[in-house]
């Protein structure tokens, strides 16, 4: 029932359904109940406010995990690529060894070109021997110190992207 429809003239006090009084002849219960709307409102709004953050950051995250994958699928996409021109490679460096007059320009541009879409070659000659770096084909006796040490690569190896695309071939001592 509204305090507007209540009858001025009665003196007793209206209850409402949920048991607030309503109205009574001076009008004193009518600013409880305004208070007591403004606090559920209040209390609403917060709740909504909450619920909107959620999702605000939900969306984010989402966007963020979104962007993350789409470049990891390019750069796998790329990967693939720059690894069938493997072979383009190997042949060029086959080729620069007995002709390097003739190659170094077109294989230092081949290799220029793909070290800017990113491909690393690994350099691993005289480093400590890494098995998810390089693949050892080949052993020679060491000092007995324990540590094995690449003394000769034999295919190179090449990372894209911080992933190694392929590891390398080398011959290891120790």
């Amino acid at each position: 029932m509204d305090a507007d429809m209540v009858d001025e003239s009665e003196s007793e006090n209206v209850a409402s359904a949920d048991g607030e009084t309503i109205a009574d002849a001076t009008g004193s219960s009518e600013t409880d109940l305004a208070e007591v709307d403004v606090e559920a409102l209040i209390a609403e709004r917060d709740s909504l406010r909450e619920i909107a953050q959620r999702i605000q950051a939900d969306f984010e995250n989402y966007r963020k995990r979104v962007v993350s994958q789409t470049a990891d699928d390019i750069d796998r996409a790329t990967g693939r690529i720059a690894e069938s021109l493997l072979a383009v490679l190997d042949a060029c460096e086959a080729a620069f060894v007995t002709h390097p007059t003739e190659i170094e320009p077109l294989f230092n541009l081949l290799l220029s070109e793909l070290k800017k879409q990113g491909l690393e070659v690994m350099n691993l000659q005289g480093q400590p021997f890494d098995p998810a770096m390089a693949e050892a084909v080949m052993h020679e006796a060491g000092d007995g110190d324990g540590n094995s040490v690449v003394v000769e690569v034999m295919r190179t190896g090449y990372v894209w992207k911080n992933r190694v695309l392929r590891a390398a071939l080398v011959k290891v001592r120790g």
